[in-house]
């Protein structure tokens, strides 16, 4: 049984950080694709950054110079680094994960969307 929680959220001032924790359950390498979306309020939920089984990643270009993803295999625990936030950038932040093999056949990196089966409860991220 997959599960993502998702911790590390709340509120900051413009400029500030916050560092975004999804702890997953089992190995690594049980995930394809692992990832970071967030919804803000009357709007689409937006991708932010995902991650590949290999470590590879790729980060949305509107967050591109102040966020960064990555994991940490030992703590089975993906995480999200926001830098420099903004109040646009207010939203619940989701985690989420696809497993072997990725459904719909996507890569997880590169000009596609993959699927993710796997989703996580949410934390709150308040910029004002």
């Amino acid at each position: 049984h997959v599960q993502l929680v998702e911790s590390g959220g709340g509120s900051v001032q413009t400029g500030g950080s916050l560092r975004l924790s999804c702890r997953y359950s089992g190995h690594t390498l049980t995930y394809s694709c692992m990832g970071w979306f967030r919804q803000a309020p009357g709007k689409e939920r937006e991708g932010v950054a995902r991650i590949d089984s290999d470590g590879g990643i790729c980060v949305a270009d509107s967050v591109n110079s102040r966020f960064t993803i990555f994991r940490d295999n030992e703590k089975n625990t993906l995480y999200l680094q926001m830098n420099s936030l903004k109040p646009e950038d207010t939203a619940m932040y989701y985690c989420a994960a696809e497993g072997w093999p990725p459904r719909g056949g996507t890569p997880c990196l590169g000009g596609g969307s993959p699927s993710f089966t796997y989703w996580g409860q949410g934390t709150q991220v308040t910029v004002s």
